[in-house]
């Protein structure tokens, strides 16, 4: 059964509803539980040729992010279940991917809620559907309306 439990999260109300059910997982299984937040890398546009990473944005949406997983980990705590936390940088489903398989994670747990117009699901595009796609592991996709 699982052994190393990952779970993408936001704070979001699917992203709480996946905290839920990952908990319960955990219990039963008796798996190590780490919560991840992804923030992207923010960019300065430079002209038409690229940009500056700004380290000052960033960084205030890293201490955004950490405050949302303290915030998760606290309602694990409450329920008797130590878990840890990380915020990683980067492009979403890559820092997932990457972090799961550097601690050998059995499930990728990850909120989702459907989207109702047919462009927001093509300009938003899926999370958990590239998830599903590039994980090397099981991913559990929790879906919320």
């Amino acid at each position: 059964m699982y052994k190393q439990i990952v779970l993408a999260y936001d704070g979001s109300k699917s992203g709480q509803k996946a905290l839920l059910d990952c908990r319960e997982i955990a219990q039963w299984s008796q798996a190590s539980l780490t919560l991840i937040a992804v923030t992207p890398l923010y960019m300065d546009l430079v002209g038409v040729e690229g940009g500056v990473y700004d380290r000052g944005l960033a960084e205030h949406e890293k201490e955004k992010y950490k405050s949302i997983l303290d915030e998760g980990l606290r309602q694990l705590a409450e329920s008797g279940h130590t878990a840890r936390g990380e915020v990683l940088i980067g492009e979403t489903v890559d820092e997932i991917t990457k972090y799961a398989r550097k601690i050998d994670a059995d499930l990728i747990v990850v909120g989702h809620r459907h989207l109702d117009s047919w462009a927001a699901r093509w300009w938003r595009g899926s999370v958990s559907k590239s998830l599903i796609e590039n994980a090397a592991c099981n991913v559990l996709v929790v879906i919320t309306r």
